[in-house]
């Protein structure tokens, strides 16, 4: 092998390394990122909408969510109170109480992240009926089939709302 050969075969050798390194983004950085930092600092940021990975196609919001508590108190009398939001389960008793307003206002129903409904029967057997679930449509449903069961007649409404998680970013 002559001399020009050799160097010619080791010029081919190392433009073959230097073809063969992994690929990578712009400024070292992996792909879905872009490098950032200025003279000696540098690191790497996400780009915004990007994702590492194909199966997640939207980010993730950093946060959490935060249970929401409704309750009902009524008092011997017939006064009623009512709260829904609150962030605990004793702030919205201490609400419902509050607004009951009356001697001897007692908490009747709580609930926490759903819908509630009262039902109260204009004659027959019974007294009050509480139903909750998801909607405040089936809260109401089984409030009324309650009503019902219990031996009322001409079940109808007095109360519904919902209480939803909150979501603190």
């Amino acid at each position: 092998m002559t001399l020009r050969a050799i160097a010619f075969t080791l010029t081919l050798a190392t433009l073959s390394l230097a073809i063969a390194k992994p690929a990578l983004a712009e400024g070292g950085c992996p792909p879905g990122s872009y490098p950032i930092g200025g003279q000696g600092v540098q690191g790497c940021a996400p780009i915004p909408g990007a994702t590492n990975s194909g199966t997640n196609k939207h980010p993730t919001p950093a946060g959490r969510w935060v249970k929401t508590w409704g309750a009902l108190a009524s008092a011997p009398n017939g006064a009623s109170g009512a709260s829904v939001g609150g962030r605990s389960k004793r702030d919205a008793v201490a609400e419902a109480v509050r607004l009951c307003g009356a001697v001897g206002c007692k908490v009747d129903f709580t609930y926490y992240n759903q819908c509630a409904a009262v039902y109260v029967p204009k004659a027959g057997r019974g007294g009050t009926s509480f139903g909750s679930s998801v909607t405040v449509e089936k809260a109401e449903e089984i409030a009324s089939n309650r009503c019902v069961t219990d031996g009322g007649v001409g079940c109808y409404k007095v109360y519904s709302a919902c209480t939803e998680p909150e979501f603190i970013p």
